[in-house]
């Protein structure tokens, strides 16, 4: 009690600090910010967490807005960015340091600690305590030992003479002591990972129209104050490939301040152009069920291709730090009149024609006088069973059709709607073909931007905890003390042993040991 009265305001500092109950404290509010943190989604669209909100809870749309509203003023919709999260993350890296500091001298001091022969009483004491008699002399006893011992435990033993016998002892693993310090020290390596990534890294998303490239990234949620400067800016970046020192000459303003007001507004300049080439939805036969989607990316870099790839979900691209995912896609608003409609065209028997039309444009089929005209087009195409009418049911790319007439002398001969997903309408009346063999700039893919400098050195950490974990759980600190005494019916063999983990596994080792005496054992077969 004196003691505690004695002591100053920075021991009781460093106290709370190396206590294991602001550890658990902490850890536990880490983790269940995080949980919220993970269900809101970070600086996303306000309806896009009402949505989640009112799904989870069962409430209403204005009360889930009020909620995300009070969970933005708290800091949830950015969390790990926010003041309290970094404080949370500085004082458990504060107490993870102190309490490891205010421990560790008494661990190096066991690690450094050298085995020492021990009087006969602490034999007694131990918890692995065993004794036999074996046939023979001393120095007979002692070489049937130290043989046994290397085969079963691989120990090298030290040895004093003591009146009438030797006394053998060694040790193994006082390191794995520190396993839990290395444990420690992998924590605040991914600590410094994952702050090094929220600081200098970013999270975005870019949608690309087939054909076209891109220099930046955008971040999600965030609000455009001034959309014509916003706009201005996205052009001149764009017009100058990316190259911000460009920019910022044709905008007026230096390099610096461009770059401020890019994070104002969340744009993330890439250092290089991202060119969507083409993209492609493949669907299960005769279902609207999605099989895969998949992005041809180019980048370019200085005006050159520097990399070709063909990304889809769990496949990412990724070019200098930065990572493309495969996320989602959707359909270009009014992208059916600068679309690419291609076909394959041959006459009845004949080789097949590669032909790219637009909206609007005629053809001829190849050896014949007969003309085609792209006149009407859907992205999903569907027959009303009741009327027999024709419809479009989706917004998206799920059943491409065409509607073309033919003409032959100027009078319509035949026409109809030929769709991507159904060879049979490729056939036309006269045998000729119209296959169609794809759409080429209707449609936008999503790709989720991520840069993360940090993540090497969080899987750093996570190899360092590995080890740390196998050293703590699976490695031991053990030590062995044997007694060889010298009696009128052979030589007596006391054994004491301790481990601070896996007590069991060595006292079967030990017992391994005392089988390998074999004959010479008192009794032994």
């Amino acid at each position: 009690m004196e003691k505690e009265k004695n002591k100053t305001i920075i021991d009781k500092i460093w106290d709370l600090f190396a206590s294991v109950k602001l550890a658990v404290i902490m850890f536990s509010l880490i983790g269940l910010t995080s949980i919220v943190g993970t269900v809101i989604e970070q600086r996303a669209e306000p309806e896009k967490n009402i949505k989640v909100l009112t799904k989870m809870f069962g409430i209403e749309h204005d009360a889930a807005h009020s909620v995300l509203g009070a969970l933005d003023r708290l800091g949830f919709t950015n969390m790990y960015h926010s003041w309290w999260f970094l404080a949370f993350l500085l004082i458990f890296t504060a107490n993870l340091i102190i309490c490891s500091i205010d421990r560790l001298p008494r661990i190096l001091k066991l690690v450094k600690e050298p085995v020492k022969p021990l009087p006969e009483d602490h034999f007694k004491g131990f918890g692995i305590k065993k004794e036999v008699v074996l046939k023979g002399g001393l120095e007979k006893a002692k070489g049937t030992v130290m043989d046994a011992a290397k085969k079963a435990l691989g120990f090298q033993f030290s040895e004093v003479r003591e009146g009438n016998g030797y006394q053998l002892y060694s040790q193994k693993g006082n390191f794995t002591r520190l396993g839990v310090y290395i444990t420690h020290f992998s924590i605040l390596v991914i600590l410094a990972g994952a702050v090094i990534g929220a600081f200098f890294g970013f999270k975005g998303f870019l949608n690309i129209p087939e054909g076209r490239s891109y220099p930046v990234a955008f971040a999600r949620g965030h609000q455009i104050k001034d959309s014509a400067e916003f706009e201005r800016i996205l052009n001149v970046i764009d017009a100058s490939s990316g190259n911000l020192q460009n920019a910022a000459r044709q905008l007026g303003m230096d390099e610096g301040t461009l770059k401020s007001k890019m994070r104002s507004y969340g744009i993330y300049p890439l250092g290089f152009q991202i060119r969507c080439d083409e993209f492609n939805v493949d669907f299960y036969e005769r279902t609207d069920m999605p099989k895969a989607y998949r992005s041809w990316l180019t980048v370019v870099k200085d005006g050159k291709e520097a990399v070709k790839k063909v990304i889809e979900v769990n496949d990412p691209l990724s070019y200098e730090g930065i990572t493309f995912y495969q996320s989602s896609y959707g359909l270009v608003p009014g992208g059916a009149g600068n679309a690419v409609f291609r076909f394959r065209v041959s006459a009845a028997g004949g080789r097949p024609e590669a032909m790219d039309l637009r909206f609007g444009n005629s053809f001829i089929i190849p050896g014949t006088n007969i003309t085609g005209k792209i006149e009407d087009f859907s992205p999903a195409l569907g027959i009303d069973d009741r009327t027999g009418r024709p419809f479009t049911y989706a917004e998206q790319l799920n059943n491409p059709a065409v509607y073309i007439n033919f003409f032959e002398g100027g009078n319509r001969k035949f026409g109809g709607w030929i769709l991507k997903r159904y060879p049979e309408t490729w056939r036309m009346p006269d045998g000729s073909s119209v296959e169609f063999a794809g759409i080429l700039g209707m449609q936008y893919t999503g790709l989720q931007v991520r840069k993360d400098p940090g993540v090497w050195v969080v899987y750093l950490g996570c190899l360092v905890m590995a080890a740390g974990l196998f050293i703590a759980f699976f490695m031991s600190h053990r030590k062995i003390w044997i007694k060889l005494v010298e009696e009128k019916s052979g030589t007596r063999v006391i054994i004491g042993a301790s481990a601070n983990k896996n007590r069991h596994a060595f006292e079967r080792r030990i017992d391994r040991m005392i089988g390998l005496f074999g004959k010479d054992r008192e009794g032994g077969k």
